[in-house]
């Protein structure tokens, strides 16, 4: 993951999630970026040479910025069930407020636009899974959550349920309340994988 944004940079991811949100992919582009912050192309380009250069930097972000939360949120002396449900509801509280990243992470189009932007999706679920598995082994230790799946099949499972549930909130304009409708997938996921 890449060093700190600086001030402006940041402005500028921010800038393009908002031309994600409003536009999708194709509506990205350094001229639109441009006319939305007010400033010449050439001012972009001093900051990122491209576009893909842009994105890469608000999926790092992203990354870096979960990883920081996961472990701030998962430091606290917890039982393994409320480690669990923090986990995804600190997800679901941070898209709530920052609804551009969702759309970056889930925009038609945008995996194809590049390996590197591939790398960073990757790197996003990577941040996640790391945070997720010890959680999952701890509770199977316990005997709280069932043993009959394997650790990392039970993760594909989770994870693809949490993409899921975002992807639908994306594609759906974002019109339903994540933070209620993710505490009943989290409860949801519980009672499937709780002994």
């Amino acid at each position: 993951m890449s060093e700190t944004l600086t001030d402006r940079q940041f402005e500028i991811i921010e800038a393009a999630g908002n031309i994600l949100t409003q536009s999708g992919v194709s509506g990205l582009t350094i001229k639109n970026l441009a006319k939305e912050m007010k400033f010449s192309e050439s001012a972009i380009y001093r900051h990122f040479s491209s576009k893909e250069k842009i994105i890469i930097a608000l999926l790092e972000y992203l990354a870096n910025d979960m990883d920081k939360r996961f472990k701030t949120a998962l430091s606290i002396d917890l039982p393994i069930e409320s480690k669990f449900k923090i986990l995804f509801q600190n997800q679901f509280f941070f898209f709530n407020d920052n609804q551009h990243f969702v759309v970056a992470v889930f925009s038609d189009g945008l995996l194809e636009e590049s390996d590197a932007i591939n790398d960073c999706i990757r790197e996003i679920m990577a941040v996640k899974m790391k945070h997720l598995k010890p959680i999952i082994e701890e509770g199977q230790k316990e005997k709280i959550f069932s043993n009959d799946i394997p650790v990392e099949d039970m993760m594909h499972i989770i994870m693809g349920t949490f993409r899921l549930q975002m992807y639908k909130w994306r594609v759906g304009n974002f019109l339903f309340d994540i933070i209620k409708e993710g505490d009943k997938m989290i409860n949801s996921i519980l009672k499937l994988i709780k002994v």
